[in-house]
């Protein structure tokens, strides 16, 4: 700052930078009103718009009033700097480069400029619209504000005539006789004040009880008054004020009566609202409600209107299987103490918790005047299989041929010489004892056909059930030098239920021995009748060791599927069948499926009975990774949660959301179940005497582990045969996969044997068998285990007890011999007497007493045994209480051991 002397001795500060005008700022005071009667004062600032033209602030210094030097204008280019002769400095000239550098800069200067000068306009015109437009707002407010004025003047004036019509009529009904007095003429009023309203001529103000009546537009007070008062005063009054009483004192001066009170305010009524800079400077528009304002005046209609009856609301409530009593309410948009209070009056006490049946729950919801809609746990699966498939868009799929027949017969060796392999080799002891699915190409029509080879053995009933379910052929292998035998007719049977053809293949019609006709004739018993025989069913003599005929039967394979016609939409979501699965150490659960409809794709969320999961890999049946498999192709899955069982039915959802609901939903349903197996049956009378012969049997604890889940079904429906009233088997766990630690755990805690079917223990579990004691067998042949645990469980039943007679002796004498008691002289009457063998007292043909003998005599001597016809003594156990005449019954026990 530099300190400058004016001719008046004033002091200016100057700055040394270069100066610029400030805004002026005009301050005052603003009262902030609150609720509940709180208010604020509030220093409020507006700052004025520089305008153009506008001169220097009054008390505004000379130094600031002065405008800075404007500076050059950047766009002009300066003039070159003159030649300066007396220095001997030449300047030099500019050259080209500059001079086009120099005017392509003046241009974008001018660029510029016009810029600034398009952009100065379009934000003065916004500028002018927004300020017309909160012009407009204001006037609209002030034009409200002056009707509202208009409206409470006219509303007062038509007040104010009608109570001095009241007046007039109240005092001369009330005026006494010879009450009137003179009216006075009141001495002139001064005149009124610069600024008062004119008064309004016509009113008048009326005392009670008088009929003096006096001009209202004065008030006047005689000077000397008792009061001492000074001159008389104009009232003031504006248009919408009330006329007031003129009363009269003591001395008969007249003083101002209190105007009489209105509940109507003259004027707007005031406005709340939130405070803020615009709104006070916009004081004249009109203020919104506050939000307090608007709450009270809200609960204020809500406690008048509460006593107001409401409508009911008519609600579609769905009840499920089971539901509780404040879930019910919420549903009907009740309240759940109405619900309770209905389930009383029914004789029915619950608690807001407690769970209802649906049956209770629809009774309830229908008497409060709901309709109801009910649905079941169940309703999950609804839509995942069996859809109708409304496109016409269909294909012929290759047909499911299902191999079955007595074990032995050569169904496995038929397979193998169609398909060029060799599976039987891989079997243990020669039998199948696993389902198969396969896929032959028929060298006859190019077409491809799935087999599916079942086993023989009476265990694998399942197997051949499912066998028959999923076919549509069935494939009867009979053996021409063996006959029809009994899982012959069991496959007759599985394909008679399924309703599907019946191809008979007399295998191994290459030994000396085989009589096909045999065959045929024997299967006219079971209602089959071959086509040689008249009837409608196709026979093909075939050796699968010698490859005979077997171009033949692929040919009446593919000549009944063409009858049949199979065809299916392979566009779909595919739907299909777990023939097998099981648990693979390296790839986890892998589910052997057969797809029957639509397409099954890799990445597809697929639901089998409890089990979901999203396909990673299929696998074809030559072990090859394949993207898709279409209707009738036989593949390994590999990406379910858990190995699914054997016969479940396999299907494609669109999400994991619903596959959850469907498996949750399963495996709630398998729970149960088990447990209502587990708590044993109950229910009718036989049942219960069922449960209580079985209630003391003696239960043989096993823990199983298969390799497959169709071995493991086999086997556990032989150990159930096994069973009887005294002795079973009780399966501790069952499951698909190698012996682990926690099975060896489990089998600890119950003394459990384990059973491993095709598996082998680990590392660590065999480890822990050994230390703990856990017996550990190994099984590849279903007839071995099965024969093992019967052994067992024949251990485990009580042996037979078998009486042989000896002989029988009568007692003539009874002798008291000192240190021995009392001994009977006996005569055996037949057969021979033993010593220590049984016996039984019989006195007078009832036994007294059953025992041994203690003591056996001939003469002194003690002998092992005594014939018949010859005189004896002997003595009992523990009991002396023998007469003459008494019989002695003697006896052996044999106990003979029993087997299943």
């Amino acid at each position: 700052m530099v300190d400058t002397k004016t001719p008046g001795d004033k002091k200016l500060s100057v700055p040394s930078k270069t100066l610029s005008l400030k805004p002026r700022v005009e301050t005052g005071t603003v009262r902030q009103s609150f609720s509940h009667g709180r208010s604020k004062q509030v220093v409020v600032e507006k700052r004025g718009k520089r305008r153009i033209g506008e001169g220097p602030e009054p008390h505004a210094p000379e130094a600031a009033a002065k405008p800075a030097p404007a500076a050059p204008a950047p766009s002009r280019p300066a003039p070159p700097p003159p030649r300066n002769a007396g220095s001997g400095v030449v300047l030099r000239t500019l050259t080209e480069d500059e001079r086009s550098a120099r005017a392509s800069a003046l241009a974008d200067a001018k660029l510029r400029e016009v810029e600034e000068r398009r952009q100065a306009e379009e934000e003065a015109q916004r500028r002018a619209a927004r300020e017309a437009a909160e012009r407009a707002e204001r006037e609209a407010a002030e034009s409200r504000r002056k009707a509202e004025e208009e409206r409470h003047r006219h509303e007062d004036e038509a007040k104010r005539k009608a109570e001095t019509e009241a007046k007039k009529r109240f005092g001369e009904g009330e005026q006494p006789a010879g009450a009137a007095r003179p009216a006075t003429a009141a001495p002139a009023s001064p005149a009124p004040r610069p600024g008062a309203p004119a008064p309004r001529p016509g009113t008048t103000t009326a005392r009670p009880g008088t009929a003096t009546t006096r001009p209202a537009t004065t008030t006047a007070q005689r000077p000397g008054g008792p009061a001492g008062r000074g001159p008389a005063v104009a009232a003031e009054a504006d248009e919408d004020e009330a006329p007031r009483q003129i009363r009269r004192g003591p001395g008969g001066a007249a003083r101002p009566a209190a105007a009489p009170k209105t509940t109507h305010k003259p004027g707007p009524q005031k406005e709340r609202g939130r405070l803020t800079v615009v709104t006070a400077l916009n004081a004249d528009d009109v203020r919104e409600r506050s939000i307090a304002s608007f709450r009270r005046r809200t609960q204020r209609l809500k406690g008048h209107a509460s006593n107001e009856p409401k409508e009911k609301l008519i609600r579609e409530v769905t009840i499920p299987e089971a539901i509780t009593i404040q879930e019910l309410a919420n549903r009907m948009s009740e309240r759940a103490v109405d619900v309770i209070r209905m389930l009383m009056k029914q004789g029915a006490m619950h608690k807001i918790t407690d769970v209802i049946d649906a049956d209770t729950a629809q009774l309830i919801a229908e008497e409060l005047g709901h309709t109801v809609k009910r649905v079941a746990a169940s309703d999950v699966e609804e839509g995942l299989f069996d859809q109708v498939d409304d496109s016409t868009d269909t294909e012929t799929r290759s047909p499911v041929v299902t191999v079955m027949g007595h074990v032995d017969h050569g169904k496995t060796s038929l397979l193998d010489a169609l398909r060029h392999a060799n599976v039987v080799s891989g079997e243990a002891g020669g039998i199948t004892q696993h389902i198969g699915a396969y896929q032959v190409l028929s060298p006859e029509s190019g077409k491809k056909i799935t087999f599916i080879d079942t086993p023989g053995h009476a265990a694998f009933t399942a197997m051949r059930a499912r066998g028959a379910k999923v076919t549509d052929i069935v494939v009867l292998v009979v053996a021409a030098d063996d006959g029809v035998m009994p899982q012959t007719i069991e496959a007759i049977n599985h394909a008679k239920a399924a309703r599907v053809p019946i191809i008979v293949a007399i295998n191994k019609i290459d030994k000396p021995d085989a009589k096909p006709e045999r065959v045929r004739t024997e299967l006219l018993q079971h209602e089959v009748q071959v086509e040689s025989f008249g009837g409608e069913v196709v026979d093909v003599e075939v050796s699968a060791k010698n490859k005979t005929n077997l171009d033949k039967l692929l040919e009446m394979i593919a000549l009944q599927a063409e009858i049949l016609d199979l065809k299916t939409n392979s566009e779909r979501p595919a739907e299909g069948t777990v023939i097998e699965a099981k648990l693979d150490r390296g790839r986890g659960p892998v589910a052997t499926v057969l797809v029957q409809r639509g397409t099954l794709r890799v990445g597809d969320i697929i639901v089998a009975g409890a089990e979901m999961g999203r396909v990673r890999a299929l696998i074809s049946d030559q072990g090859e990774t394949v993207q898709e498999a279409g209707p009738s192709v036989p593949v390994e899955v590999l990406g379910f949660n858990g190995p699914p069982e054997a016969g479940d039915r396999l299907a494609v959802v669109e999400n994991e959301a619903r596959a959850r609901q469907i498996t949750s939903y399963r495996a709630h349903q398998k729970r149960e179940n088990a447990a209502a197996s587990i708590s044993g049956m109950r229910g009718s009378l036989e049942q219960m005497m069922s449960q209580l012969k079985t209630a003391g049997r003696k239960e043989f604890p096993l823990i199983v582990k298969a390799d497959v889940q169709g071995s493991l079904e086999a086997i556990l429906g032989s150990l159930e045969k096994l069973g009887t009233d005294e002795v079973a088997a009780r399966i501790l766990h069952a499951g698909v996969g190698g012996i682990s630690e926690s099975d060896v755990t489990l089998a600890e805690g119950f003394n459990a044997a384990i059973i491993g079917f095709s598996v082998r223990a680990n590392k660590e579990a065999a480890a822990a068998a050994k230390r703990n004691g856990i017996e550990i067998r190994y099984y590849n042949i279903i007839y071995d285990l099965v024969d093992d645990v019967k052994k067992a469980m024949s251990g485990l039943l009580a042996p037979t007890l078998r009486e042989t007679m000896l002989g029988n002796a009568e007692i003539l004498e009874i002798f008291n011999i000192s240190k021995v008691g009392k001994v009977a002289g006996c005569r055996v009457t037949d057969g021979t007497v033993e010593r220590g063998a049984n016996v039984r007292l019989i006195r007078d043909n009832v036994v007294v007493h059953e025992g041994k003998l203690s003591t056996l005599k001939r003469f002194k001597d003690e002998v092992k045994e005594v014939q018949a016809g010859q005189e004896c003594g002997m003595a009992f156990e523990n009991y002396h209480d023998m007469r003459a005449g008494d019989v002695i019954e003697c006896y052996r026990v044999e106990t003979i051991q029993r087997s299943l």
